[in-house]
């Protein structure tokens, strides 16, 4: 199972995967999917990619951390990144709306790209709660086991970190809650921005700003949200 992990990878990022690699629940996980792969299942994104978000943002500039449920499923899309696609891609809706809520808050121009890179380089931890997904198949991924890797690594954060901001968004988000101190930390809970339910509450919260007004106050550098 290590060898799923990218050469570059360092640090306390790769001891704590390599830790949680070695748990029961990591062997099953790894069963299913060496099974799925044997079945013939397209896995989303590509294996080189599943741990991404650690590679972008390594474990000492963690400031914020934006969680999603699980990868795009359509071809091309996922590249293990919370919401993120390659360059080049046509726009998700959820994206989509996030990026309407950005020019709402802080008044930036629609993106013309969907890669979030640039925001994972800054501090932003863009985090699935589930790593891997099948071709057309939402979901397909979960409760196999990378829900208790991604709320291990929550709770590494909460507990080990001061001052970071956990963005969750939706209800499958909002259950890494109970992982996180409210005394140390700021979490932003809102409905998920998929069509389904942002006009439920996402429009108008004004993340990107709360954001940053936090990091500022803690003395830190805030977020520079602007992508090409």
């Amino acid at each position: 199972m290590n060898a799923w992990l990218p050469q570059h990878l360092a640090g306390e990022w790769k001891a704590l995967c390599q830790r949680e690699m070695s748990k029961p629940y990591f062997q099953q996980l790894a069963n299913f999917l060496a099974a799925r792969e044997t079945a013939g299942a397209t896995i989303f994104p590509p294996k080189a990619d599943w741990f991404n978000a650690f590679v972008h943002t390594p474990y000492a500039e963690v400031k914020v951390v934006i969680l999603g449920q699980d990868p795009y499923h359509g071809a091309g899309q996922a590249h293990g990144l919370s919401f993120s696609v390659p360059a080049e891609t046509p726009l998700p809706p959820s994206l989509r709306n996030i990026y309407k809520e950005l020019s709402t808050d802080l008044s930036i121009a629609m993106p013309s790209t969907g890669n979030l890179t640039p925001w994972a380089q800054q501090g932003v931890l863009l985090l699935n709660a589930v790593l891997t997904v099948e071709e057309k198949q939402a979901g397909s991924h979960a409760k196999q086991g990378w829900e208790i890797f991604t709320d291990n690594v929550i709770a590494h954060l909460a507990e080990h970190k001061q001052g970071l901001v956990f963005v969750l968004w939706g209800a499958y988000a909002q259950q890494k809650a109970k992982h996180i101190d409210l005394s140390s930390h700021k979490v932003i809970a809102a409905p998920h921005p998929s069509p389904l339910s942002a006009h439920r509450g996402f429009f108008g919260t004004r993340p990107f700003s709360q954001i940053n007004e936090y990091l500022v106050a803690q003395g830190r550098e805030a977020i520079d949200w602007h992508l090409p």
